[in-house]
């Protein structure tokens, strides 16, 4: 696994490693012992000998989009901790000669850009702008795994609703100090999912044969950002008080402001279908489970 320090990966890791897996982590410095497999994704480097025999190889590995300011370097940094790695893991994979079973590609509902209220599943096409891009960018650097055969799925995974990181984690202490509010005007869809059904879902397409390609992983109901804000203050016992303008945003946030402000209704279709079952699929489960 890579990326397994990240707030999926740590989590996907005790959940595989409670149910008796053994989990390797790819790291970025002298591998420690036979539970850590060396990589370079910048330098497109894979000891392969340390994937040899596994069932299944996850990529969930990359800069963080909300950490920084989206400056030029910044931007390219995230760019290139995805589709590099992306495709480093993917050559290794097509090289082995007992290939895994499954690779399990990261992706993000960024693929679809700004939806507005329209409602798109997994056969919507990429929106326009960077992240659109780098997710269609970060997928297709997957195809060596695909074309030598190995089953490959991209899970494009949505707001995660989780204490220890991401987006929501630092929603939580601004609410449980009375200080939450919506976001411009609060009316921008967001596509969130908990924590455990995230985990869930990745296990689920590792393990279900036949299942390939993109799988958006949100719950099945979108809400809208001042709905979202709403169900955080009843669930914390706190009051929405602080909005924050747009503007502010904006000039707090860049370029990233754009994709915060932005709307995306995006549903989990092929998940569903493929028989799925969300244990929180409402928000303020998500919220109380976190």
């Amino acid at each position: 696994m890579a990326g397994a320090s990240g707030l999926i990966g740590s989590a996907l890791v005790r959940s595989l490693r409670a149910d008796g897996h053994e989990v390797v982590r790819l790291v970025r410095r002298a591998a420690h012992g036979a539970g850590e497999v060396c990589w370079d994704p910048a330098g497109q480097y894979v000891d392969t000998a340390g994937l040899a025999g596994c069932d299944a190889v996850v990529n969930l590995a990359g800069a963080g989009i909300g950490d920084r300011r989206w400056t030029a370097a910044y931007k390219r940094e995230i760019r290139d901790s995805r589709v590099l790695g992306t495709a480093a893991l993917a050559e290794a994979v097509a090289a082995l000669p007992d290939p895994p079973r499954v690779f399990v590609s990261g992706s993000a509902l960024g693929f679809y850009g700004d939806t507005g209220d329209r409602v798109v599943d997994e056969d919507a096409p990429p929106g326009d702008g960077f992240l659109p891009s780098l997710c269609v960018e970060w997928e297709e650097a997957a195809a060596p795994a695909r074309e030598a055969g190995v089953r490959t799925v991209f899970p494009r995974t949505g707001l995660v609703v989780a204490r220890g990181g991401g987006a929501w984690g630092r929603l939580f202490p601004l609410f449980g100090a009375g200080l939450g509010g919506r976001l411009g005007d609060g009316r921008q869809y967001w596509s969130f999912i908990a924590l455990h059904d995230e985990v869930a879902a990745i296990r689920f397409l590792m393990d279900t044969e036949g299942l390939t390609g993109p799988f958006n992983l949100t719950a099945p109901d979108p809400l809208t950002n001042r709905e979202i804000t709403a169900a955080m203050a009843r669930v914390l016992r706190r009051p929405a008080l602080f909005p924050v303008p747009s503007p502010v945003l904006r000039a707090a946030l860049g370029e990233l402001a754009g994709d915060v402000l932005g709307s995306q209704r995006v549903v989990p279709k092929r998940l569903l279908e493929s028989g799925f079952t969300f244990a929180f699929p409402g928000i303020e489960d998500a919220i109380r489970a976190a």
